[in-house]
């Protein structure tokens, strides 16, 4: 199997030739992995090794894993122009993921409901600056369009359960509902007693 047919298992078919031949000029080790909780990809420079490597979860859906890809590649621009002399998220990044989404829109691979949102995620702030979230999951009205075109589990999500709910998470551990803070719910682990803040959008088990 060529590198395109493996994209193109991953990715819009509109989309491959772009990615591809990013990979290919930037000289990407570009790893498809297992799932992580914490993270949808990340990059890390060529430092320990000859290549900027990129991973991305291999469970993403075709728009996630674009939109995942191009997070990622605005890093790798950052790291060519500023080295580590910058934000991660700053300016500087929030810019370059702009220009690199422009150019992706521009090819019409998002369905309407995805491109419109970000069209207006990536637009300007009073203060010039792009109004761009750190991730795809911290922008909700993005991550609830973006969850329509995952294969469907069947699952609540935790922002679907009553306060006090009780529930399991897909590692087994069980929690209770609690308060919303900010973008997250506060929920008691029920087995070691410390609390963990839970992304709204997350899938779980309603415990009866």
């Amino acid at each position: 199997m060529t590198e395109k047919e493996i994209l193109a298992q991953y990715l819009p078919d509109t989309a491959v030739e772009k990615v591809y031949n990013s990979v290919i000029n930037h000289k990407i080790h570009l790893k498809i992995t297992r799932n992580r909780k914490t993270k949808l990809g990340d990059y890390r420079p060529p430092i320990r090794h000859s290549n900027h490597r990129i991973t991305i979860n291999h469970d993403l859906n075709k728009y996630s894993f674009l939109i995942t890809f191009v997070h990622e590649l605005a890093h790798l621009k950052v790291y060519e122009q500023y080295k580590n002399r910058v934000a991660p998220h700053g300016k500087e990044w929030k810019q370059i993921y702009k220009e690199l989404m422009i150019d992706v829109l521009k090819l019409k691979v998002f369905p309407e409901d995805i491109q419109q949102q970000l069209e207006k995620s990536i637009k300007n702030s009073p203060e010039g600056i792009p109004m761009v979230k750190a991730s795809s999951t911290s922008d909700l009205k993005l991550s609830r369009i973006l969850q329509r075109y995952d294969k469907s589990n069947g699952h609540p999500r935790v922002e679907d359960l009553p306060f006090d709910a009780l529930f399991v998470t897909q590692n087994g551990r069980q929690f209770k509902k609690g308060e919303r803070v900010r973008t997250r719910y506060k929920c008691l682990n029920l087995q070691n007693k410390r609390t963990y803040l839970f992304h709204p959008l997350t899938p779980v088990n309603l415990v009866d």
